[in-house]
């Protein structure tokens, strides 16, 4: 298991075959299909966003961000798609802020909470923990209810060549997704542990509570392809796709089918 600065770099080293499988947003595996990059999408795993927009206590309101700088990431990622629906929403044209793509979520909290930056897109996980003059100026599941956090992705040759690994890995993701949604207590202690957490440090409890109650797992791993149409709308949008292209090429729906059948208890 690696941890990749972002999804285009996770993008990168899977078509490097530096890795078999990533967990991305389909955002960057739609741009890279349509660049003719051999990858498929084989479940959707985390489908809501814990997400929001945080900025300083002198943004009051969304119209306050023009001429600011915003914590963003690479074209066409979750951040930069949050912030042009946020932006287009109160009438504000994209050239009046200054967006910086500064990598990942810990470094454009961090970015915001010193000032480097006006405004970020971070995870839910930091509102416990953040100071006083950093506040949540907007919520991702509100503005982008469609949006596809994290899905399976791997490449055509992969399933070409180990299909039955790859049923097999998917199969192990619905078991572990669905031991870690009954077992509150054990999920939190393990994600501690993981980020070094001290125990009275209340990110990963606050994720956990907040991912439960807004859906933003999903053990069945499905793959709605109502909402990776919709996604590839506003990567069309947004300029960072020049056409669309057939969704269908770039997803594997049986993989699966197979693991459920597999698991066999779903």
């Amino acid at each position: 298991t690696f941890i990749l600065k972002n999804g285009a770099t996770a993008i990168k080293a899977l078509l490097a075959g530096e890795v078999d499988s990533i967990e991305a947003s389909p955002g960057a595996t739609i741009l890279a299909g349509a660049n003719g990059a051999d990858v498929k999408i084989i479940g959707c795993n985390m489908p809501g966003l814990p997400h929001v927009v945080m900025a300083r206590s002198n943004i009051a309101t969304v119209e306050d961000l023009e001429g600011k700088i915003i914590a963003v990431a690479a074209p066409g990622s979750l951040p930069n798609l949050l912030m042009n629906t946020l932006l287009e929403k109160n009438k504000i044209p994209v050239p009046k802020v200054q967006f910086a793509n500064l990598g990942s979520e810990l470094n454009r909290y961090q970015a915001v909470v010193a000032g480097v930056a006006d405004a970020g897109v971070v995870s839910s996980e930091f509102i416990p923990v953040a100071p006083a003059h950093v506040k949540v100026l907007a919520i991702a599941r509100d503005l982008l209810p469609n949006y596809l956090r994290v899905c399976l992705i791997t490449t055509g040759k992969t399933l070409a060549t180990r299909r039955a690994e790859a049923v097999q890995f998917v199969a192990a993701e619905m078991d572990a997704l669905q031991f870690a949604l009954a077992h509150r207590d054990d999920t939190i202690k393990l994600t501690q542990k993981i980020i070094q957490a001290k125990p009275d440090d209340l990110r990963a409890a606050y994720a956990y509570d907040d991912a439960i109650a807004h859906g933003a797992v999903d053990p069945l791993i499905n793959i709605p392809m109502d909402k990776l149409q919709w996604m590839q709308g506003e990567l069309l949008k947004a300029g960072n796709l020049k056409r669309p292209i057939d969704l269908s090429k770039i997803v594997d729906l049986e993989i699966r089918a197979m693991a459920i059948e597999r698991v066999g208890k779903y």
